[in-house]
């Protein structure tokens, strides 16, 4: 019942609801990237009208975004090998706030770039990013949490990827059309400071 799980979510270890206010800037920024890159780009290099989303340079902004997204992907599954070693020399927190935080200057810098070829550079620390979010919140809880309740705990966790998309999905089109003026490069550049916040939140969770 709603009761039932309101109550479960009260009763989380402190470190949970601390873990969970890190995933939801690091998920509010991924979601950010996801929607906006393509126009982004479209809008900041290849010099669009806000307004043009079918011309052939349009398709080139999507085009090159799929591969920006392979680079990072393949950065993160490299990355993710290092990973290990990364918790036994500086521990899971500080591995966690190095890669969100280069994220967060990797999505800013974008801002900053006219050659499309200098955005591989970002996405490569998005990749290093990417890696860790995927493993690091999860090596963390694993420590704090009571074994027999592991699995309803977990569950409860990914509440917080959930929230934060939701709520960019409301919020993510409202910002770009009248806070933004239409330019989408603003999105990632508030992708960025969201995944700064995230590092620096990852200073306040308790154990490692």
């Amino acid at each position: 019942s709603f009761s039932s799980i309101f109550k479960d979510f009260k009763n989380m270890p402190l470190a949970m609801k601390q873990l969970g206010l890190v995933q939801f800037f690091s998920w509010f920024a991924l979601f950010s990237m996801w929607v906006f890159t393509t126009p982004a780009i479209a809008q900041h290099i290849y010099h669009l009208s806000p307004t043009d989303t079918s011309s052939a340079s349009y398709s080139d902004a999507g085009n090159l975004t799929g591969v920006l997204f392979g680079v990072y992907n393949l950065v993160a599954t490299i990355f993710a090998l290092i990973l290990p070693k990364l918790y036994q020399s500086i521990g899971k927190k500080k591995t966690h706030m190095f890669a969100l935080g280069i994220s967060g200057i990797g999505l800013i810098s974008i801002l900053f770039i006219q050659n499309p070829n200098l955005l591989y550079i970002p996405m490569v620390a998005v990749g290093i990013a990417w890696a860790s979010i995927l493993a690091t919140p999860y090596s963390i809880l694993s420590g704090v949490v009571p074994a027999k309740k592991m699995g309803l705990y977990m569950g409860l966790f990914n509440f917080f990827i959930t929230l934060p998309q939701l709520v960019n999905g409301v919020l993510g089109t409202v910002l770009v059309k009248y806070v933004f003026q239409h330019q989408a490069v603003y999105c990632l550049t508030m992708a960025g400071v969201f995944m700064i916040f995230a590092a620096i939140s990852t200073l306040t969770v308790k154990g490692d």
